[in-house]
């Protein structure tokens, strides 16, 4: 639940007035770069504080419960590199576990399983540099599922992927029982949310079905694009 939101960044304000109650399975926020949407990805994240308002899972502050809020939230950052902290796969796989207060044999243990379950055992002692983009995006999936959140909060999780990799990641985030909570800028890549919420800066432009919102978000674009779209963020 996040109730009258607002966010400054530097003095300027980056949101306003967001009040939205996150309760469908699959979720998009539509917005172009700038509108505020990767700052409210983060904030239900924890890893930022409103300026103003607030922000509740499952009752409790992202930002304050950083411990207790692991086993509700994880995060998936549009660039891998942004996300992995270490130089092979079983110590990057295993960090959240020992976060949640695993031993780091039982994590090694479970990471080793979920490797050998999805057919990637040779994974193991890899360095994560030598991945390619689409596998070290999988990696990163791999460590936030291991934790076992209940949302997943995904940040632009196609870009720089390759189509049959945006396939392959497609799949796999369809079938997972998590709440998903997708932002972007493609409308594609929320057409089958059962919600979309259009931002414009920072503010909610639309909010409703995908289908609904996507169109009018597209038409906008398409105007946009036919004038000097710059001028607006000018002055």
């Amino acid at each position: 639940m996040l109730q009258d939101l607002g966010v400054e960044l530097g003095g300027k304000p980056v949101l306003s007035g967001l009040t939205l109650h996150l309760v469908e399975r699959r979720i998009g926020i539509l917005g172009r770069n700038g509108s505020g949407k990767s700052t409210l990805l983060r904030l239900m994240a924890g890893l930022i504080a409103p300026t103003q308002g607030s922000v509740r899972l499952g009752g409790l502050d992202p930002a304050q419960d950083r411990k207790a809020i692991l086993a509700k939230i994880g995060i998936l950052f549009q660039n891998p590199d942004h996300q992995i902290l270490f130089p092979t796969v079983i110590e990057e796989l295993s960090f959240g576990l020992i976060q949640l207060g695993q031993t780091r044999a039982e994590a090694e243990a479970r990471v080793r399983a979920v490797l050998r379950a999805e057919g990637r055992a040779h994974w193991e002692g890899a360095p994560t540099h030598c991945l390619s983009q689409g596998q070290r995006q999988l990696l990163c999936l791999m460590a936030v599922l291991l934790m076992a959140p209940e949302t997943l909060l995904l940040d632009e999780p196609f870009a720089g992927l390759d189509l049959p990799t945006q396939a392959r990641l497609t799949r796999r985030l369809d079938a997972l029982p998590q709440r998903l909570i997708t932002i972007s800028h493609d409308p594609l890549a929320v057409a089958q949310c059962q919600r979309v919420i259009w931002l414009e800066a920072g503010q909610i432009r639309a909010d409703g079905p995908a289908q609904e919102v996507s169109a009018a978000f597209s038409a906008e674009m398409a105007r946009l694009g036919a004038v000097d779209a710059d001028t607006d963020l000018l002055g």
